[in-house]
This record gives C-alpha cells, structure tokens and sequence, in this order.
C-alpha cells in the first residue's frame, strides 16, 4: 500500500518551498540547499551538515565575489561607530551595498561619532550581494546597492541615550505613534502590528541624534532620497526636498530610516 509520504510529489514540493523560501531570504540559500540534496547517501542529518556547510561556504564566497557585481559588504564586528544591528543581517547575506553607499554610511556614523562621543549607528537591511533588480523581501526597493535602512537612535524614559540599542530585536517594526492618511487596505506592506507593540523595549527616538544625522544626509550631495514617516518629519522639525513619504503601499518607515544615492 503507498503511503501519502511515499508519494513524490509531496517531497518535490516541500523541497521547492524550502528553496524559494531560503532564496528569498538570503538569495544565495536555495542554491546550497540544491546542492546538499545531491548527498542522499549520508541521510537527512548528513544532508542538513552538508547544507550548513555549503551555506557558510557561499556567505564567504559572496564577500569576494560581490565586488564584481559593484557591491561590498558592510562590516559585522562589533566594533567601531558603524554597525550591523543584528547578526541576523550578515547571517542571511543582506549587509551588501555599493562602495559609495558604504562610505556615505561609514561618513555618517563618523560624524555621529564626533558631534556625539559613544554614538553607534546601527545599520539594518542593504541589498543582496549579486543581480540588480533581485527583490530584497519584503522591501519594494533595496535592489540595486544603492538602497540602505538605519535603526533609530533612542534614548530611556529618562533622557539617556541607549548606545547600540534598538527598540525591537531586529530593528523594525516598533513603530512610533502618529497620525497618518492611509486608508485600510487588504494588499499593503504598511503593517501596523498593533498586537506586537506592546512586546517592544520602552525607549523613544532621541530627538537630538535623529535630528542630527538626518539633516547630514539631506546635506550630503551623495544622498538622492530619505525615506521618513510624516509624523516623525514633523515632530523632528526637519526640511529638505529629500526627505519623501514612501506611500501607502509600502512599509512604515517610523521605525526604521531609509536612505538612498
């Protein structure tokens, strides 16, 4: 009698849902996953080892290969005024922007740095380390280098400031309150989340820091486009023609900024 199991479609199927899943996470997982299904013979703990190692393989690959698709990895020590907010970002190959890019952050958190000792400004999704136009999930942009995401700076209900501190464990999605025109819709990345912000960490932007970094980036001749939320514009005093409102179809972006060049 044939098992449901046994039959093979159930098993193809399973294996493209892990591949389209891990490519669209990390761009380079599907492919080691493909691979590691090649080593049937040492069985299904052989092959997750055999996927783990073919995955840091690729993650060390792409750092010497991306270069040549015009793009670097952002650095993921803990060291120094620019950092990765999470490991997670580097894990899953999504630290990779283009050199300029690169310097415009490291310029910005120098600054940062200078104007206000022990500042650390903490970068969240770049791009994928190979192919323009290679969807960055679920960002509608982040696919060319040239598109970089910031956590907030935030400070303790008593005013300090909470170096290398974010509001939630990757740095999106603890929004901060404020009115908006957005009217419900059923397909929108504009995800409130109401139920989750109550988990997050009680902190607040530090209007001092937010105000000082964003109107450096609208100062900076490299910088095209900043991504802020109006509320949060306005609550900051900031003006500038490059500060924009990403619509209603995308993410909240008072949680996160994002700058493009």
């Amino acid at each position: 009698m044939t098992r449901v199991g046994d039959f093979p479609l159930l098993p193809f199927l399973l294996h493209s849902l892990i591949l389209l899943a891990l490519t669209a996470l990390t761009q380079i997982g599907g492919l080691a996953w493909l691979i590691s299904l090649g080593f049937r013979r040492i069985g299904r703990i052989g092959r997750l080892g055999a996927f783990g190692a073919l995955y840091l393989a690729g993650l060390m690959l792409a750092q010497q290969v991306a270069p040549q698709f015009g793009r670097v990895p952002l650095q993921c020590g803990t060291d120094g005024a620019l950092q990765m907010q999470s490991w997670f970002y580097c894990a899953t190959a999504r630290n990779y922007v283009t050199p300029e890019l690169a310097q415009t952050a490291e310029d910005l958190a120098q600054h940062m740095g200078a104007a206000y000792p022990g500042t650390i400004t903490l970068v969240l999704d770049g791009n994928f380390p190979f192919l323009d136009g290679f969807p960055l999930l679920p960002h509608l942009s982040h696919a060319d280098g040239r598109k970089l995401d910031l956590a907030l700076y935030y400070m303790d209900a008593q005013g300090n400031y909470l170096a290398g501190v974010t509001r939630s464990p990757l740095g999106y999605f603890a929004f901060e309150d404020g009115p908006h025109q957005c009217p419900p819709a059923a397909l929108t990345l504009r995800w409130d989340l109401a139920w989750l912000q109550p988990l997050m960490r009680n902190a607040r932007p530090e209007p001092e820091r937010m105000r000082a970094a964003l109107n450096w980036l609208a100062r900076d001749a490299r910088v095209e486009k900043i991504f802020i939320e109006p509320h949060l514009r306005e609550s900051l005093n900031l003006s500038s023609e490059k500060f924009r409102f990403q619509g209603c179809r995308a993410a909240r972006h008072d949680d996160h900024l994002h700058f493009q060049i």
